[in-house]
């Protein structure tokens, strides 16, 4: 007789991981509040990547590359979190070698010619794909995108201010440079696109930009080159069901007490999400760091509702995602146990993140609106 492996929704699940710079680190951190859950092998090539992340997962067995990776047998998952530019061809990796369920950080793709191997990627794959936009999983964006329709009457426009600090330190400075990222508005903006699609329920039809490069990283020259990534812009967004969206981008602008302020407004009135920075940002002589708020401003009677959201220190001590990475990962873990049956976050809904803001980077260098 020969013995089954125990269901996938009773046994630990474990993950293979493509990459631990930063964010790599952050979904390890987040992994290991999950019950039932284990990194199996790493693939990093980085060695002071790798001795951060050995000292999140010290029983990992990291590998020299992606086929090795592939080759271990106890995976029931991929987390792929490198670079941007290397997202489709490790996708295609895995297709080829071992199509297990993945979740892929966002950006899913950068340069626009890739776009038409992602879509046969989409179609072929067997397996679930989650691209990771972590900012639908904020409980305050949450919240708001819960409570919008009553608050609202229905979405007529939508805004969303990100006012925040400059790009980090990564790996390489793979970050600094637009053939590397796709540009900022796609490397830094596709969570917010993608947000604006799903509060809008319709997709893209017309983009309009102003942006560039002002402040950040002129001073910095990394093996002879300059950084070219924008640090600021306006976007418009035109829907095809004729609701409006706009993102107002600056990233020297980590003094501000909230890091992105959305709005949503419809006949009925209008909803307000407050988010703060990362905690660790937060400067100590101020005291504790300000909890996430929802407001709602109803028409008639007219006055505030304010909503603290408080999110579990435990959480955001592990991340600067306000929380959103863990509840990401929750849902990923149960669509790897079966106990969902497809991704929130789908590969169209990656490929219209980027594409918005592939249009947004061209409308600010070319001057001109973009029609999708």
């Amino acid at each position: 007789m020969t013995l089954q492996p125990p269901p996938l929704r009773s046994r630990t699940i474990t993950y293979g991981v493509i990459g631990c710079g930063m964010m790599g680190q952050e979904h390890l951190r987040n992994i290991a509040l999950l019950p039932g859950t284990a990194v199996g092998a790493i693939f990093e090539p980085d060695a002071a990547m790798r001795a951060r992340a050995a000292a999140l997962v010290p029983d990992a067995r990291f590998v020299d590359s992606i086929e090795a990776l592939l080759a271990q047998p106890d995976l029931d998952c991929l987390l792929i979190a490198s670079p941007n530019h290397r997202h489709v061809e490790q996708l295609q990796a895995a297709a080829a070698r071992r199509p297990l369920p993945v979740l892929v950080e966002k950006p899913l793709f950068t340069d626009p010619r890739d776009l038409a191997a992602v879509q046969a990627l989409a179609a072929d794959y067997p397996a679930p794909v989650w691209v990771a936009m972590e900012y639908r999983y904020m409980p305050p964006v949450a919240r708001l995108l819960e409570m919008a329709a009553d608050a609202t009457g229905g979405i007529r426009m939508f805004s969303i201010r990100e006012h925040r600090f400059p790009f980090l330190s990564k790996v390489g400075n793979w970050n600094r440079f637009n053939n590397q990222t796709g540009g900022t508005f796609v490397e830094k903006c596709c969570h917010f696109f993608d947000l604006m699609r799903l509060a809008m329920g319709s997709d893209p039809v017309r983009v309009m930009a102003t942006g560039g490069q002002a402040v950040n990283h002129l001073d910095e020259s990394h093996d002879g080159r300059v950084p070219d990534i924008f640090d600021h812009g306006y976007v418009a967004v035109d829907f095809a069901n004729g609701t409006r969206a706009m993102l107002e981008l600056c990233m020297f602008a980590e003094g501000a007490r909230w890091q992105e302020e959305i709005s949503a407004v419809g006949p009925r009135g209008k909803i307000e999400a407050f988010v703060p920075g990362p905690t660790r940002f937060w400067p100590d002589h101020l005291g504790a760091p300000p909890v996430a708020q929802v407001v709602v401003s109803p028409r008639d009677p007219k006055g505030p509702q304010v909503h603290e959201i408080p999110v579990d220190p435990t959480l955001l001590e592990a991340g600067d995602h306000n929380g959103s990475t863990f509840y990401q990962h929750q849902r990923f873990l149960e669509l790897v146990r079966g106990q969902r049956t497809a991704p929130e976050v789908t590969v169209l809904d990656g490929i219209w993140a980027v594409r918005m803001g592939l249009a947004a980077q061209t409308a600010m260098t070319e001057g001109r609106v973009i029609d999708l």
